[in-house]
């Protein structure tokens, strides 16, 4: 298993498990809980989530599955890396707070491992990141970051007061949505921040890709995994898929293990071709 290793020297897992769209339904929370669990089992051990997903809804089902295998002894709080986020709207100084207390809440935990602002909203940077350094200094949350934050956005953070504190960007990258590689994420490598890759898989779309599934298939892989491969290969990149299926998690946690050579790279470009000028970042 590849590492992304953090600014402050904290290195997690290259591959994580995305939790978009849990939550929403009272009758899927026990599958969605026991998948977590499952998951957890299997050896995942960084588990993203936001305040958004199901409005609160899917921090609640994190927070079940962590406490059901923290009791039963599947794993230890300090080998689970929790990720959340705030809503643009809760940015403020002082939604901040109220919005981390919110979402401990839900999880069940006294702190978040990374509490990153979704997207850029209203509220000043300068506003946010005073609450942010608020909640490092009473411990309730270990590090924070952002999401969906373009190169132009990354160095606008930079100049702000406290922004080289930032630990994380997170954004839509895969084979199908390179834009974030073309200038994003060599900055990212030269500041030493991960980028975390939501939607790795293009929400399914390259698992049903017929030229990634013929050349995933010399290595013994499916599409879906010769995917994830490449995200984490890239360097710094953590990627996060969401799976509820067991199949679908461990197919996704065995991508790990692929080692892609310099040819197998060169014929992903020709299938995908890096983009040759800055494009808008994509998100979901």
């Amino acid at each position: 298993m590849q590492h992304v290793r953090f600014p402050d020297g904290h290195t997690c897992p290259a591959l994580g498990l995305g939790t978009w769209r849990m939550g929403e339904s009272e009758r899927e929370r026990p599958r969605e809980v026991a998948a977590l669990r499952l998951a957890l089992e299997i050896g995942y051990r960084v588990i993203d989530t936001a305040e958004m997903y199901g409005e609160g809804g899917a921090e609640e089902v994190v927070g079940q599955a962590l406490a059901e295998a923290l009791r039963a002894g599947s794993v230890r709080r300090d080998e689970v890396f929790v990720v959340s986020k705030v809503y643009p709207h809760n940015a403020s100084r002082i939604g901040v707070r109220t919005a981390c207390e919110r979402s401990r809440r839900r999880l069940g935990l006294d702190r978040i491992d990374l509490f990153l602002l979704h997207w850029r909203g209203s509220h000043p940077l300068a506003e946010t990141l005073a609450g942010f350094e608020a909640l490092l200094a009473q411990g309730h949350i270990a590090r924070w970051g952002v999401s969906n934050f373009d190169l132009d956005d990354m160095e606008e953070l930079a100049d702000v007061r406290g922004g080289s504190a930032c630990a994380a960007n997170q954004v839509y990258y895969s084979l199908g949505e390179r834009g974030a590689g073309h200038a994003l994420l060599p900055w990212l490598q030269r500041q030493g921040l991960p980028l975390m890759a939501y939607c790795p898989i293009d929400q399914g779309v390259l698992a049903a890709n017929a030229r990634l599934a013929e050349l995933a298939a010399r290595k013994g892989a499916s599409a879906a995994q010769l995917a994830l491969a490449w995200a984490m290969q890239q360097g710094g990149v953590m990627a996060i898929p969401k799976a509820v299926r067991e199949a679908h998690l461990r197919e996704n946690f065995a991508a790990a293990a692929i080692t892609l050579a310099p040819e197998d790279l060169a014929a992903l470009d020709a299938i995908f071709p890096p983009p040759r000028r800055k494009t808008a970042l994509a998100m979901v």
